[in-house]
């Protein structure tokens, strides 16, 4: 085997991401506060074909260095938008029929691997704060709440690390994967 190089990986161009179709999902980060994290969902995100970012409330916006390290240019090609707050965010959301899904550890929720995708839904994926998590308010606003399992020591996972297995297991819940 011999690892590929770039240009043999036929990714698409920043101009051909903007015209391609995405998958039905918004992320949505609440309070961020690790300009690295925020960096590394917008690579995610492009990875993925996500539909947008959400910033919301101390969550840093492009352009920055530290945010660029990680995401090596998706702030680019990612449509994104900034909101004050997340509770305002949320609610343009749902008056869109969006959608709410907080990724938090709360009573009664979904485990990521048995929570169903919808067709034709667009849904809004809230990730919270690195310390706090999602905020209780923005909880009480999710249609849903889905949980990574998790068997180990610790309580959490990092922001980003959530960010993409959680997008993974929405791409492959689309039904995204079997179309190309």
């Amino acid at each position: 085997m011999r690892k590929l190089k770039n240009n043999e990986l036929n990714r698409l161009n920043i101009k051909e991401f903007k015209q391609a179709g995405k998958i039905p999902v918004i992320v949505v980060l609440d309070n961020i506060r690790s300009l690295n994290n925020i960096g590394s969902v917008f690579r995610t995100a492009d990875a993925f074909l996500i539909k947008e970012i959400y910033l919301c409330g101390i969550t840093a916006q492009p352009p920055h260095k530290d945010i660029h390290k990680t995401a090596l240019g998706a702030t680019e090609s990612v449509d994104w938008r900034y909101f004050s707050s997340t509770v305002e965010a949320v609610n343009r959301l749902k008056k869109e029929k969006v959608r709410i899904v907080s990724i938090e550890q709360v009573e009664n929720a979904i485990p990521l691997h048995k929570f169903e995708v919808v067709p034709q839904t667009t849904y809004a994926l809230i990730f919270g704060n690195e310390v706090k998590g999602v905020q209780q308010e923005i909880v009480n606003l999710s249609d849903y709440c889905i949980e990574i399992p998790q068997f180990g020591t610790k309580h959490s996972l990092n922001i980003s690390v959530s960010t993409g297995i959680v997008l993974w297991e929405f791409v492959k819940k689309t039904g995204y994967l079997l179309k190309n």
